[in-house]
């Protein structure tokens, strides 16, 4: 309870916290499988080459590094990003249109922060990503569901909301979706762009899993359709090289960088300079290739075994494909309840995330999503073997 006379903000009258982050209260327990993290594997953090690098750059750029930073970035950063990003795609990014950013989750807020007013409405994917929907309630939207398939979100169901609510915003995850596993088609996201352009929103591409791809070919972001600024584009390195350095990027229109950048001033001032100079040096020694490289099949591996292992799961058992990315999402028939049957499927030594808690509407307790990243192989036989059992039981 809260001292006398002291009230919280209504911005948190309906936001009540991650539900992964409380799921991951249970994790610490002896012999937990956890299917409900997005976190890279343990073998896959460069741990030894980042202690290196963090050595070295101490050693010859120390005084600039324990210093404070520029919020437009580290300066050698900022000229290794540039040059990354011009050698990944074909939209023109500068020093006015690209910002470091600790992980891609704090350039949502600094979105939201300098655009959204109370009320504003929000277009999302249905599911989509818990934590910024959490951003986004924090910064009271207006949040609108739009209905996916397979291919991604359905254009049609994007139009019809944008000519009803004038969304001031439209937040999409386009590879290897979060919490879905799906890829948003490639004819979608041209129009995506052409739409926004239309109805005047802003796309908030969220693009983190990109690199984490088993099969198929790269697809062309939304951003390089971006005609007149209608795109903003976020990337990460936090789950191909480190999620504790906290580094990412922002791509945008100039002026919304420059306000972007002045609401960073009172966020976290700038990232962690240290943290921008290792990944600087990945990029500067051509380290990063090999090591996406490096860990693509034991995670290619990981997830085609627990396909497998969601083969033999009880009739009417429906699940997405992936071609990449950390997530598989799982339908089960109406009637079960996922989220109720939670508890249970810890007290047996598992762990995954309800369905529930990706949808803005809420509802879909028959669904759930599972993380394969960072368990073993003999793990996710396991934790899967127990889900398996457990389901079956609870259908009978």
């Amino acid at each position: 309870m809260l001292p006398q006379g002291l009230s919280f903000a209504s911005r948190f009258d309906h936001v009540t916290g991650s539900a992964i982050r409380e799921i991951f209260k249970v994790l610490g327990r002896p012999n937990m499988i956890s299917f409900a993290g997005g976190n890279p594997s343990m073998a896959a953090l460069p741990d030894e080459q980042c202690g290196q690098i963090a050595k070295e750059v101490l050693e010859s750029d120390g005084k600039r590094i324990l210093q404070y930073g520029a919020t437009e970035g580290y300066p050698p950063f900022l000229e290794s990003l540039i040059a990354y990003l011009q050698g990944q795609f074909p939209f023109a990014v500068s020093k006015q249109t690209v910002l470091p950013i600790t992980g891609s989750t704090s350039g949502m807020d600094l979105l939201c922060k300098a655009l959204l007013n109370p009320g504003d409405t929000v277009l999302v994917e249905s599911p989509t990503f818990l934590g910024n929907m959490q951003t986004l309630r924090l910064y009271e939207a207006n949040l609108i569901p739009i209905e996916s398939d397979d291919g991604g979100v359905r254009l049609d169901r994007l139009e019809e909301a944008a000519k009803q609510h004038h969304p001031k915003l439209f937040y999409v995850i386009p590879n290897f979706q979060n919490p879905s596993g799906r890829t948003l088609a490639a004819e979608r996201r041209k129009a995506i762009a052409e739409l926004a352009a239309k109805y005047h929103f802003l796309v908030i591409e969220d693009d983190p899993y990109r690199d984490l791809r088993y099969a198929g070919q790269h697809l062309p972001t939304i951003k390089e359709y971006d005609q007149e600024g209608y795109v903003a584009y976020m990337g990460s390195f936090s789950k191909i090289i480190s999620p504790g350095l906290r580094v990412g990027y922002l791509a945008a229109q100039e002026d919304i960088l420059r306000k972007c950048t002045i609401g960073k001033q009172g966020t976290d001032l700038h990232t962690p300079n240290l943290n921008q100079a290792i990944v600087d040096q990945f990029l500067r020694q051509g380290l990063l290739a090999p090591h996406i490289a490096s860990v693509l099949p034991a995670y290619r591996e990981k997830m085609e075994k627990m396909l497998q292992e969601l083969s033999s799961f009880p009739k009417g058992t429906k699940f997405t494909r992936p071609e990449g990315g950390l997530f598989i999402f799982v339908e089960m028939p109406e009637g079960f309840n996922a989220t109720k049957l939670f508890n249970t499927a810890v007290e047996r030594g598992v762990a995954y995330v309800p369905g529930t808690f990706f949808y803005p509407e809420g509802g879909h307790d028959n669904t759930l999503r599972l993380n394969f990243s960072n368990s073993t192989l003999e793990q996710v036989v396991e934790g899967m073997a127990i889900l398996r059992k457990l389901f079956q039981e609870t259908l009978a």
